[in-house]
């Protein structure tokens, strides 16, 4: 899925979870970049057909098994998403701390936020 498909979804997420707010952008736009990276990794990884577990030989000539390259960048980019889902509240544990966080955040004026941004 393209960049611009992520982010558009994101933020489809978050306002049906009531935690969109502008100032997310930034980071609504990086795991948006995440996402795509992901997917491209993922379909090229599939498409080359190269094996989940590959032989490695050590300095010392020893071959072992481990998980290949490729799988365990994807592990990272999907660790990494999940960070930035959470911390946009898209996870139950993220959406319980925002949800907290602005049950306890003093409620503001619309009165007082147009005077504060007049300078008054």
């Amino acid at each position: 899925m393209t960049k611009t498909k992520w982010k558009n979804r994101i933020i489809k997420a978050m306002k049906d979870a009531g935690t969109y707010k502008s100032f997310f952008d930034d980071t609504i736009d990086t795991l948006a970049g995440i996402l795509e990276r992901r997917d491209a990794l993922e379909a090229q990884f599939y498409k080359s057909k190269e094996p989940m577990i590959v032989e490695r030989t050590n300095a010392r000539g020893h071959t072992n098994l481990e998980q290949n390259p490729t799988i365990r960048l994807l592990n990272d980019m999907n660790r990494d998403a999940l960070t930035f889902w959470r911390d946009l509240g898209l996870t139950p544990k993220g959406l319980r701390a925002i949800s907290d966080e602005l049950a306890t955040a003093p409620p503001t004026d619309p009165l007082d936020e147009v005077l504060k941004k007049m300078g008054r």
